[in-house]
C-alpha cells in the first residue's frame, strides 16, 4: 500500500528555485512593514520603489498568499503577513548574531599565537621575546607550552599550535623549518673543578676527565661525540641524562664537567654555582629553528612573532662565552621591530631531531597578563 506525501506550495517552490529567497528580500519586506511605506523601505535599502514592490510581490507569489494589504493607507498587514514578519525578524536576528560570532572568532584568531617549545629554549630565550612582543602588541594573546621535541613536531603538524621552537630543526613533507639562531657550546664545570682554574682550554684537556653527558639517543650527544672524536678525545662519561637541567645539577655537585649551550647556563654562571670556559677552536654549535606548517598561512600575529624572534636573534647575535664567572650581556628588544627580515630557505629534511629537555612537566611562569604557559 503506497502513500502519497502531501507538500505545501512553499516546500516545492523552495526546492525548485534553489532557495533563491535571499536574506535581503526578507529585510526589505520587514522594512516595508516597519515603515508602512514602499518608498521609505526602498530608500533604506538602496532600491527604487518599484524594485522594493517587486521584492514583496515575488515573496507573495512564492508563498501563495497576500502579505500586505495595499488598499489601506498607510499599508496594512494581513494575518499571513504578520506571521511571516515575525519569522523573518527571528531569521534576521539570528543571522546578525551569527555574523558577530564569526567576526569575534576572526578577531580572536588574528590576535592569537600559540607556541610549543622545548624546555631549554623557554629557559634561555623565549620569555624575553614574549615580553618584547607584548610590548609591541599589547592586545595579542600568546599561549606557550613546553614539550619534548617530538611532541613539538606533532603539535605543529596537527595544527594544535602555530609555531614550534626546537633544536636541530628539520623540514618534512608537511613542515617547514626556518633557521633561527645558533648557540655556542662551552665547557661547564663547578667552581671547585681543576678545569675551572684554567683561563684557556683545549680539547685535549678533556681526555680522561669525567663528564656528565646527554643520553646516547639524543642528537646533541651524537654531535658532541663526533667533535670529541675529531680532536682525538675519548669521552669518559660518568653520568647520562636526557635534559639540560639535570645535567647542570650534577655538574654543580662536581660529578663531572659537561658541554652545554652557553645561554642555558647564564643564570648559574651569574650566580657563581657554575663556571663556563671557552675551548679553543670551539666549533661546536647548537642550531635552533622555528617550525611551522608548510601548507598553512600564518595569521598576522603569528607572522609578527616569527619576525620578532628572528630580529631578537639578530640584535643579540651569537653569545660570547665568558672565561670568568660573569656572563655576557643580554640585549632586550624594545620598540617596534621595523621592516621585514629576509627569511632563510627551508632546512633540508634530516633525521628526527632530539633535544635536551627536562622530564618535569612543571610549566614556566607566565609572561605578562596575556601570555600563558602550559
Amino acid at each position: 500500500m503506497s502513500s502519497t506525501r502531501q507538500e505545501g506550495p512553499l516546500s516545492g517552490k523552495l526546492r525548485g528555485a534553489g532557495y533563491s529567497m535571499q536574506l535581503r528580500s526578507l529585510k526589505v519586506f520587514c522594512d516595508v512593514i516597519d515603515q508602512r511605506s514602499f518608498s521609505v523601505a526602498a530608500r533604506e535599502n538602496g532600491l527604487s520603489q518599484s524594485s522594493a514592490s517587486q521584492v514583496v510581490h515575488q515573496l507573495e507569489r512564492r508563498l501563495g498568499v497576500r502579505l500586505i494589504d495595499r488598499s489601506q493607507r498607510p499599508l496594512g498587514v494581513t494575518q499571513e503577513g504578520e506571521v511571516f514578519y515575525d519569522g523573518c525578524q527571528r531569521i534576521l536576528r539570528r543571522y546578525r548574531d551569527l555574523e558577530r560570532r564569526v567576526q569575534r572568532v576572526r578577531s580572536s584568531g588574528e590576535g592569537h599565537v600559540s607556541i610549543a617549545a622545548i624546555y631549554s629554549i623557554g629557559l634561555s630565550h623565549l620569555n624575553a621575546c614574549i615580553k618584547a612582543f607584548l610590548t609591541q602588541h599589547p592586545e595579542a594573546n600568546v599561549r606557550v607550552q613546553y614539550q619534548q621535541p617530538d611532541r613539538v613536531y606533532q603539535l605543529v603538524e596537527g595544527r594544535r599550535v602555530d609555531l614550534g621552537l626546537v633544536s636541530y630543526p628539520r623540514s618534512s613533507r608537511k613542515l617547514e623549518a626556518i633557521a633561527w639562531r645558533t648557540e655556542p657550546m662551552v665547557l661547564v664545570c663547578s667552581p671547585q673543578h681543576p678545569l675551572g682554574q684554567k683561563e684557556e682550554l683545549a680539547w685535549s684537556d678533556l681526555q680522561g676527565v669525567a663528564m656528565v653527558g646527554f643520553s646516547e639517543e639524543l642528537r646533541i650527544r651524537r654531535e658532541i661525540d663526533r667533535t670529541l672524536a675529531r680532536h682525538g678525545v675519548e669521552p669518559l662519561v660518568a653520568m647520562e641524562f636526557d635534559n639540560i637541567e639535570t645535567i647542570k645539577r650534577a655538574i654543580e655537585i662536581d660529578a663531572g664537567v659537561g658541554l652545554l649551550p652557553l645561554p642555558t647556563v647564564e643564570h648559574e654562571v651569574q650566580a657563581g654555582t657554575l663556571i663556563s670556559r671557552v675551548i679553543s677552536n670551539g666549533e661546536l654549535l647548537r642550531p635552533l629553528g622555528i617550525v611551522r606548517r608548510s601548507d598553512a598561512q600564518l595569521s598576522q600575529t603569528a607572522q609578527a612573532m616569527v619576525d620578532l624572534l628572528r630580529q631578537h636573534a639578530e640584535l643579540n647575535g651569537p653569545p660570547n662565552a665568558s672565561t670568568r664567572t660573569g656572563s655576557p650581556k643580554n640585549h632586550q628588544v624594545n620598540g617596534a621591530h621595523g621592516g621585514a627580515l629576509a627569511v632563510p630557505g627551508p632546512i633540508p629534511p634530516a633525521s628526527v631531531p632530539q633535544s635536551s629537555v627536562p622530564r618535569s612537566s612543571e610549566p614556566l611562569s607566565s609572561v605578562g597578563p596575556k601570555a600563558t604557559a602550559t
